[in-house]
């Protein structure tokens, strides 16, 4: 691995486990290469320098890339789907009425790129315009012994320019620290002022800070235990696609440092913090016109006008949105989860569940980590297999 997170190590030991495989221990040590290993098969990120490139490279085993830096490569890859991160952050900031946007990003890298460009085509689509903070483009840039302090100034000012209230998508949760501590630097109010959103959900001492990271959970796990079965291919002799495989999003934790309502209209106000504060119970679009102090069709034009959506596709939305976050406890079952999403019984949700995401709730809890075990040649990886 030329970059490591112990989520992707977790999903390849899990499919390791189940399929009596022998893992090679450095790949618990950031960019160790194991020199004069002669084992079955690699799996490796490609996103480093070029000697673990060259390593893997001559070593002629069957081989899948969890990185994209090196496109030219010959190799099959699972990868996040940074599109979908994107969405799932736009989707948050325009939800809450937010009309003013950025990305961040302080390095050349083509998941930033990826999920950056996602995210101005999702904002751009709905009529509104992203900023492009990118700290590597700009001509204060530099890798001096200052850079730390010329960096938060950078991002302090560049910051300040931005309409307000301003969402802001950063590259990932370190990004989004930096964007936290150059609002406080800067007197931005966060979430009122500037509303952020990580990726990756990494950060491990979220309780500890005064302002706890909304995040994306990119489901790093199942990254790692689907690379694992891909490869399982490949070592059976089995021909796979070349394209890459990937991986949705798990869902987007949302904490206080993008939990605003920043609508313009009192009504639409009002009806929305109802919505986000109740959406786990038994409501409806009246209950919805009844906070708002509005007519059901007065309301319904106004969410269309301010949130794109109508009342009830924003009250389904939310609910199916906090159906995946429960899906990720196995020991919830499907009545337990219906009910804590306002639905009337695990049938209804079921149906919800199957129509807004092609998907029934079984099989979207089996590609969470810790799913159900995936045979190589059955269920979703049948999409790898070259017929």
């Amino acid at each position: 691995m030329g970059w490591y997170d112990y989520r992707v190590h977790r999903g390849i030991a899990r499919y390791a486990e189940s399929h009596g495989w022998h893992l090679c221990p450095d790949t618990t040590k950031e960019k160790v290469i194991p020199w004069g290993w002669d084992g079955d098969g690699i799996l490796a990120w490609l996103g480093a320098g070029d000697d673990l490139a060259e390593f893997v490279l001559q070593a002629r085993k069957p081989t899948v890339d969890f990185s994209f830096r090196r496109p030219h490569l010959p190799f099959p890859r699972v990868l996040v789907d940074h599109a979908a991160v994107a969405q799932l952050v736009a989707d948050h900031f325009l939800s809450r009425g937010l009309s003013h946007f950025a990305f961040y990003s302080d390095a050349e890298n083509w998941a930033f790129e990826e999920t950056g460009g996602a995210f101005v085509e999702a904002v751009e689509q709905r009529g509104r315009r992203c900023a492009r903070l990118a700290w590597h483009r700009s001509p204060k840039f530099t890798r001096g012994r200052f850079q730390w302090r010329i960096k938060r100034e950078w991002l302090t000012a560049e910051l300040r320019k931005l309409s307000k209230p301003l969402g802001v998508c950063a590259a990932t949760d370190d990004h989004a620290v930096e964007v936290l501590e150059a609002c406080e630097n800067g007197g931005m109010a966060v979430p009122e002022e500037v509303a952020i959103v990580g990726v990756d959900n990494s950060l491990l001492a979220n309780e500890a800070m005064r302002i706890p990271i909304s995040s994306v959970d990119t489901n790093l796990e199942e990254v790692g235990f689907r690379g694992a079965a891909l490869l399982d291919q490949l070592m059976q002799g089995r021909r796979v696609r070349t394209e890459p495989l990937r991986i949705p999003p798990a869902g987007l934790i949302v904490r206080r440092s993008s939990d605003l309502v920043a609508i313009d209209h009192p009504g639409v106000a009002r009806s929305l913090r109802f919505l986000l504060d109740h959406c786990h119970q038994p409501i409806g679009v009246d209950d919805m016109a009844r906070a708002a102090g509005m007519s059901r069709r007065a309301l319904h034009a106004a969410f269309l006008e301010r949130v794109g959506r109508t009342p009830g596709a924003e009250l389904h939305r939310l609910r199916i949105e906090r159906a995946k976050m429960l899906l990720a406890d196995r020991e919830r079952s499907l009545d337990d989860i219906a009910e804590s999403c306002g639905y009337q019984s695990a049938n209804s949700l079921w149906v919800a569940f199957k129509h807004a995401t092609g998907v029934s709730p079984r099989q979207y809890r089996q590609t969470l980590p810790g799913g159900e075990e995936k045979h190589p040649t059955s269920g979703n990886l049948q999409l790898t297999i070259d017929d």
